[in-house]
């Protein structure tokens, strides 16, 4: 099972949209046994609280399912537990890497270094912008990216078999 963790600040905004985006596509692929999805924020702030309503606003318009989405902080274990964790920006990776154990688990990486075309590297947080369409395509390039690398990477051995 390859665990994949989504990390923002607050774990209300672009995080849980990247967990519902992601989970949407591999249950798509039919994937769900074989990969997990979480989210996280390095923050406190909101632990508890479901997504932003411009969040869920936007999952709905593209009819992905925001269901189980509830804020909760970014944990030492979590680089232990999971595979990959995926921050929204340096920012939090900067944040996430400071969490490390001596030899964490996860791969962690920052979204948009999976789009290698796009112009920018951070995903915006749409809680001050108010631009929660601009994140959704960022982010759904993004998890669209991310997944394919998984199947290739972690899901397929080098013989071109299914692992």
């Amino acid at each position: 099972m390859v665990k994949v963790l989504f990390v923002c600040l607050g774990n209300i905004c672009r995080s849980p949209m990247a967990e519902a985006m992601f989970r949407h596509e591999v249950k798509r692929e039919g994937l769900e046994k074989k990969i997990q999805v979480d989210s996280a924020g390095t923050g406190d702030w909101h632990v508890g609280q479901p997504p932003h309503h411009g969040t869920l606003k936007i999952l709905e318009k593209y009819s992905i399912s925001a269901e189980g989405l509830k804020a909760r902080q970014i944990q030492e274990r979590d680089l232990d537990e999971f595979d990959y964790i995926i921050a929204m920006d340096s920012d939090n990776k900067r944040n996430i890497e400071m969490l490390k154990t001596a030899y964490p688990k996860a791969k962690i990486e920052v979204l948009l270094d999976f789009v290698p075309d796009v112009q920018v590297k951070n995903v915006p947080d749409p809680y001050y912008t108010g631009n929660f369409q601009e994140v959704f395509d960022l982010v759904e390039q993004g998890c669209k990216n991310l997944l394919d690398h998984i199947k290739t990477t972690d899901l397929i051995g080098k013989e071109g078999h299914a692992k």
